[in-house]
């Protein structure tokens, strides 16, 4: 969610040096001992090679194509060998010591002890293999999705590689219904798997049969008998999850407060905590709303609008008068089967835009704007998909999630409303420029391989926020008041992802109180907020990032202002930022202005 990368790892060569003694005889002294850098960097790779094998779903997601034609083992012999690779190599990498490491391998080592740790976590306590059937839909559908999607190699040879996936999916559904337990499984990610189950034959059917002729004699022979034995391991899946899971599923969503801070800990690998996060988005969301009075007063008075808008409104009166500027927004939007040409349209304005004010150096990599897939659906409305790390020349893809074809027209009215067209102007700004494909354009140049492969959500999702209000603040659509409205509205519903992330899993907040956060107090449409609470029941720790990443962005960005002083420009700031690749965003403030890595 990258481009080409010089490889990072080497062993160092150690003189030999020989000494005569009387000239009777020679000895060789003893090689001295590897570097501390050295240890680490043999360490590195040896990670690299293990977790792309226990993980090769992932690895040809990051480009490691070695491990293709497999898909992930999530049997108990499975989940042991993983627990036995992760605690070796957490043991060599503790024995290292981390001060005498240079300092970008200080930052590596420390992003790399954090990975590890968790991946032992999430297999011996949060157990997502034992509840969480979201885990599997997704490996099974990456598994040929990514394959068929990166032109990394010849078609036929995908296809091949795709074909021995698919062999492999039915024994991997087979552990799902094996390992899942359904007193554990919330019914809301029972019912969402069981609606996704199917994108696995659409898969087949968009990726697979189309180029199907690819393949000759046996080979065809081995794609068709795999298409067949999958499409009906599909549907022994659908019958399971329809008739045994579903039903009996009765687990909780809320994941409580012990685990959240566990995960938020390491997913996040912040230097804020959770109660910081929480005050911060607080106290943001009420300097927000009354930002947006500001503005909306501005855009009513020009309108000629009678509503009364004083200059130190109570609460109701702040409310009818954002909301009332915010239906002008509303009324501008592209018509239901035109939403994916428009963010065409809104990328290229953004690139241009991006361009002409010299905001950060612009890439050639390719972008493109796809229809997201089946299997991926219902969780959000929109998603950057860049190249792997260890890919080369390959496209990035913006997706969007289409409109159902099965909803009614009030549904329709509100997801375009909520998408209006300076919202889907922000979209693309979000997830595409100067959002996550320049990011991951950009910072995929920076030589770790290691730093790509764990390249962190935060800083990719702050970036991409960060991107938001700067590119707004530099004079986005000439100022237009609306779009500067729309953007806080649109910042807002990152604050109340913060909230609501630890309203749900940490407070135990139901329904009403969640809609009540995104509806009445951040100005979502019912929709979007509908959509907004499934997804912080299907997952935690995740909604967070786009607020703490920005927060950290937004606290760099002003030490650097005051370190860099009259040397300071946007696109030298910029270009800084994204060079040392996407660490945590600690750690490239740390590397930024030479402050201490902890």
């Amino acid at each position: 969610m990258k481009s080409t990368r010089p490889v990072l790892f080497h062993r160092l060569l150690f003189p030999v040096l020989m000494l005569a003694f009387m000239g009777a005889c020679t000895q060789r002294e003893p090689a001295p001992a590897p570097s501390a850098d050295a240890m680490f960097t043999d360490l590195s790779k040896r990670w690299l090679d293990g977790w792309m094998a226990v993980n090769p779903v992932a690895a040809t997601q990051m480009g490691d194509h070695r491990f293709d034609d497999k898909v992930d083992d999530l049997s108990d012999s499975g989940r042991a060998r993983a627990l036995e690779f992760s605690r070796g190599l957490l043991r060599d990498l503790d024995a290292i010591d981390r001060h005498a490491l240079n300092r970008e391998n200080q930052v590596d080592a420390a992003i790399l002890h954090n990975q590890i740790e968790g991946d032992i976590w999430s297999i011996e306590t949060l157990q997502s293999w034992a509840w969480d059937p979201q885990l599997y839909n997704d490996l099974a559908g990456s598994a040929i999705y990514t394959l068929m999607t990166r032109d990394y190699a010849p078609l036929p040879q995908r296809l091949k590689a795709a074909t021995a996936r698919m062999q492999a999916i039915p024994a991997l559904l087979a552990q799902a219904r094996q390992n899942l337990d359904p007193k554990r499984v919330p019914k809301i990610h029972g019912e969402t798997v069981a609606r996704q189950n199917a994108g696995l034959n659409d898969l087949v059917d968009q990726f697979i049969l189309p180029n199907a002729g690819q393949l000759q004699g046996e080979d065809r022979a081995q794609l068709d008998a795999a298409v067949t034995a999958l499409r009906s391991a599909v549907k022994e899946q659908q019958q399971w999850l329809d008739t045994q899971l579903v039903p009996n599923a009765a687990g909780d969503f809320r994941i409580g407060q012990k685990l959240y801070d566990e995960k938020l800990r390491l997913a996040l690998n912040s230097s804020l905590s959770r109660q910081q996060i929480l005050e911060r988005a607080q106290a943001e969301l009420t300097r927000v709303r009354a930002e947006m009075y500001g503005i909306a007063r501005d855009v009513l008075a020009k309108r000629g609008s009678k509503l009364p808008s004083p200059p130190q409104p109570d609460a109701a009166q702040q409310q009818r008068v954002i909301e009332a500027a915010l239906e002008y927004a509303y009324s501008e939007r592209p018509a239901r089967d035109k939403v994916v040409d428009f963010a065409k349209q809104t990328l290229a304005e953004a690139t241009r835009f991006t361009r002409a004010h010299d905001l950060v150096t612009v890439p050639d990599d390719p972008v493109k704007i796809i229809l997201m897939p089946k299997f991926q659906q219902g969780v959000s409305v929109a998603y950057c998909d860049s190249p792997g790390p260890l890919d080369k020349g390959q496209d990035t893809y913006f997706a969007i999630s289409p409109i159902p074809a099965e909803w009614k027209p009030a549904q329709v009215d509100s997801f375009l409303r909520e998408y209006n067209s300076r919202m889907i102007h922000l979209l693309s700004i979000h997830e595409a420029m100067p959002g996550h494909y320049l990011e991951g354009a950009l910072s995929g140049r920076n030589p770790s391989v290691l730093r790509g492969v764990l390249r962190s959500g935060l800083f990719a999702e702050g970036w991409a926020v960060y991107t938001e209000r700067m590119i707004t603040d530099a004079g986005y659509l000439d100022g237009d008041p609306l779009f500067k409205l729309v953007q806080r509205k649109f910042y807002l519903r990152t604050i109340a992802n913060a909230i609501l992330d630890q309203g749900v899993h940490v407070e135990g907040w139901n329904q009403a109180q969640a809609m009540d956060l995104m509806v009445r107090q951040t100005f979502q449409q019912q929709s979007e907020a509908e959509g907004k609470w499934r997804r912080a029941q299907l997952t935690s720790a995740q909604l967070p990032t786009y607020f703490v990443g920005l927060q950290e962005q937004l606290d760099m960005r002003a030490a650097a202002e005051q370190r860099w002083g009259k040397e300071f420009s946007l696109k030298r700031y910029h270009d800084s930022v994204l060079s040392h690749g996407a660490p945590p965003v600690r750690f490239v403030r740390a590397l930024l202005l030479d402050e201490p890595i902890r």
